[in-house]
């Protein structure tokens, strides 16, 4: 059987103070509902209110009644997610800094298996990109001619074409 949450009318009041001191609208909206919950609503007139689902609802009341306001007050995804510093990351791509100063082609393929050995774990294909233009290294790729450049048949035809025609 379900656990049933009650929200006092004194926490509900406490709640509609707090909610006017808070400026994050994702803050607010949770504490709405448990505001609303405590005047006594249900959870599917409180979701359809605020426009999410009533198991969401339940989760925050339940939040609520677990830990108390903190559970509501803040995202939990936050700060610094990195595998590693960014200094033990510089370290990692200097050897690769190095090659790429010798006019060797670096491959990010090649950049990322070190990562993954490093951290020990796979990442994905974005995470290395980050980390690249976190050191300010960008893509310089090396071509011989320009992908569009006319054959060097066409250049002397059009040369012919401007010199006989009196155009310069």
């Amino acid at each position: 059987m379900p656990t049933t949450y009650v929200i006092t009318r004194e926490q509900a009041k406490e709640i509609e103070l707090i909610r006017k001191t808070v400026k994050d609208k994702k803050v607010d909206r949770r504490l709405h509902a448990i505001q609303l919950r405590g005047e006594g609503q249900k959870n599917p007139a409180i979701a359809s209110k605020l426009d999410t689902s009533a198991a969401v609802v339940s989760q925050w009341v339940s939040a609520y009644c677990r830990e108390g306001i903190k559970a509501l007050m803040g995202g939990k995804y936050r700060g610094n997610r990195r595998n590693m510093s960014v200094e033990k990351e510089a370290a990692l791509l200097a050897e690769y800094k190095e090659q790429a100063q010798q006019g060797r082609i670096v491959e990010v393929s090649a950049i990322k298996a070190a990562y993954e050995a490093k951290v020990g774990h796979t990442i994905g294909s974005g995470q290395i990109y980050q980390v690249l233009r976190r050191h300010k290294w960008r893509k310089i790729m090396p071509r011989s001619k320009h992908p569009k450049k006319a054959s060097d048949e066409a250049i002397e035809a059009s040369k012919k074409l401007t010199q006989s025609s009196g155009l310069r």
